[in-house]
């Protein structure tokens, strides 16, 4: 809201008239139609300079960004980016500042008025309008909204100036609960919009790791099938070695170290050979294509205008931008290669699963591995495991289990079991109904909004899965696993896997036991059973799929978790227990 209108009554304002209003710390910006233009740069115009900043908002808005800070916690790719950033510009420098719980809690509503107050001022601005408008009726129109906005005095800002390593190093930051490892090749560049390599940097970029058909992407991903994706950006700042190049991939942990060696290898290759002649026309065919199919965009030609001021470029910049794009040749690419993609002065940082990933990785990289915890601090090198307590076996770990959920005799009881739980998929409900008997029978089906999408049954010798109405009956080693199961509790069986050792999940220790493709995880404290990672057949060969369980409940005396978190891909399947019946609820036709 505004001194002048109150936020209820501005928000309604600018929905009646169909337009689109924001404000953010450092800017505003607008849309409309044109007949209602007049009056939505009014609104905008009166945001900007009479703002009202109250105690209410404030606090709402400390209030989210605590929950997103919380919420990013255990995020492998949060942490990536702010590690990224602090290693890259370090924690001094703008770019490199990240907020914390802490930080966010020191800050006032005074702290919020006062930079309002020294930096939202007319000469640190620039107004950028574009659309079926009269130059000269617009001009009188934003002096009649904006002549009352009073200069100030801008403070000058300064920082160190970001450098590179001399020797290319790995920065290694553990974090226990991820699947995946982000690894990214990163250095600082000094590349300014409108410099004389400019465009031959963008199109060394594009045919790199510009998209689906870039040498990253073809090698990583369709070749090797490490990852979904692998990419490489590079950008420019006005600010001294402010830009970056970096280059890619979030790769399964077991392939971690083999990823570092093949982007290593395509950024040295585009280096030190020159791109094709085919490369470097498909590139240029791909930006002048997109070039022409956003010139005509409003916010692209309110950007380019901006940025023509913004960087002292010449008036015809843009009308020239293709002619300039046309004129880059396999040298100028190699060049730009050599000068910006610095694969020997570079930071590898990766974010992943020490204990899955390092072992690999320093038998296969020559770089030295510098360690750092989730804020960027330096660290010493990650525990690999724990001493397992003498004594201590899979079968006593098992029976501790047994112990922790109720009882070996309320377990013994059990002869049937059947749990419905629900998940939301992309707004649409996931429904799962799991059932179970002795001896050794299972049923699990998936719906979803009603239809039977996956078919599990196991009749204690045979049994079939059944995808979308194709049934395929269980053989081989398939077959010979859902034998060795034991239900209703499967945990019967991993008694005869091995205690492999004590991992830290979360920051509570877990025993981890080996079984078949299982690595099950049992909390050392409580003895609950938190975690399950089987090993599957992927598209991209085998991959690791973890299902995590918390929020026990009793029911009949026994504990079970009502909340699964199943990782599917690049997505979380929340599933939530919504019904449980013991002996009950389960017939022999359920296993037919």
């Amino acid at each position: 809201g505004t001194t002048n209108m109150p936020k209820d009554e501005f928000n309604e304002r600018v929905d009646y008239l169909g337009a689109n209003v924001s404000f953010r710390s450092n800017g505003a910006s607008v849309r409309s139609l044109t007949k209602y233009f007049s009056e939505v740069l009014g609104l905008m115009a009166d945001g900007v300079k009479n703002p009202k900043f109250t105690q209410e908002e404030f606090d709402k808005v400390i209030e989210r960004t605590l929950e997103g800070i919380k919420s990013n916690e255990k995020s492998v790719e949060a942490v990536a980016s702010r590690v990224e950033d602090a290693l890259v510009y370090g924690k001094d420098h703008p770019y490199g500042e990240f907020i914390t719980k802490e930080s966010i809690k020191n800050i006032t509503l005074q702290d919020a008025k006062n930079n309002y107050n020294t930096y939202y001022k007319p000469n640190n601005a620039y107004l950028v309008i574009v659309g079926d408008i009269n130059p000269s009726k617009t001009k009188t129109l934003v002096k009649s909204l904006f002549n009352d906005w009073k200069k100030g005095t801008i403070p000058a800002a300064s920082y160190n100036v970001p450098t590179n390593v001399n020797t290319t190093e790995i920065n290694f930051i553990n974090m226990p609960n991820a699947v995946q490892s982000q690894v990214a090749v990163i250095n600082t560049i000094d590349l300014t919009l409108g410099d004389k390599d400019y465009y031959a940097a963008l199109l060394a970029n594009n045919i790199l790791g510009g998209g689906g058909t870039a040498r990253l992407f073809m090698n990583l991903r369709e070749d090797k099938g490490y990852t979904y994706g692998s990419y490489s950006s590079l950008s420019q700042d006005k600010n001294k070695n402010a830009g970056i190049f970096k280059a890619s991939a979030a790769v399964r942990n077991i392939v971690t170290d083999s990823a570092v060696v093949e982007i290593q290898k395509e950024i040295n290759k585009i280096r030190y050979q020159k791109v094709t002649p085919e490369e470097l026309k498909n590139s240029k065919a791909e930006y002048i294509g997109s070039f022409v199919r956003n010139v005509q965009k409003p916010s692209v030609a309110a950007n380019f205008a901006l940025n023509i001021a913004r960087y002292n470029l010449p008036s015809n910049f843009y009308e020239k931008y293709l002619e300039n794009i046309n004129s880059v040749t396999l040298d100028d690419v190699q060049n730009a290669a050599i000068k910006y993609f610095k694969g020997d002065k570079a930071r590898i940082i990766i974010t992943g699963k020490a204990i899955d990933v390092l072992k690999n990785l320093e038998k296969t990289s020559e770089y030295k591995i510098n360690y750092f915890d989730a804020y960027a601090n330096p660290t010493e090198k990650p525990e690999m495991s724990l001493p397992i307590p003498a004594g201590t076996t899979a079968s006593s770990v098992v029976d501790n289990y047994f112990k922790a959920i109720g009882g070996k005799d309320k377990v013994a009881s059990i002869n049937s079991l059947m749990i419905s739980s629900e998940a939301k998929v992309q707004g649409m409900q996931l429904s799962l109904v799991q059932k179970s008997a002795t001896p050794n029978k299972s049923s699990v089906v998936v719906s979803m909004m009603g239809n039977v999408m996956q078919k599990i049954i196991f009749d204690g010798t045979k049994g079939y899965q059944e995808v979308q109405g194709q049934k395929k009956e269980m053989a081989g080693d398939d077959l010979e696993e859902v034998k060795n199961t034991t239900t209703p509790f499967a945990d019967k069986a991993y008694k005869t896997g091995t205690l492999d050792r004590i991992e830290p999940i979360d920051g509570k220790n877990a025993y981890v036991i080996k079984h078949g493709k299982k690595e099950i995880f049992y909390d050392v404290k409580s003895g609950l059973k938190v975690k399950e990672v089987k090993t599957a057949k992927g598209p991209q060969g085998n991959m690791k799929v973890p299902v995590i369980f918390s929020d026990y409940k009793e029911v009949n005396g026994i504990k079970f978790p009502y909340k699964m978190i199943q990782k599917n891909g690049p997505m979380n399947i929340e599933f939530i227990v919504k019904e449980i019946k013991i002996n009950e609820g389960v017939s022999d036709a359920d296993f037919k």
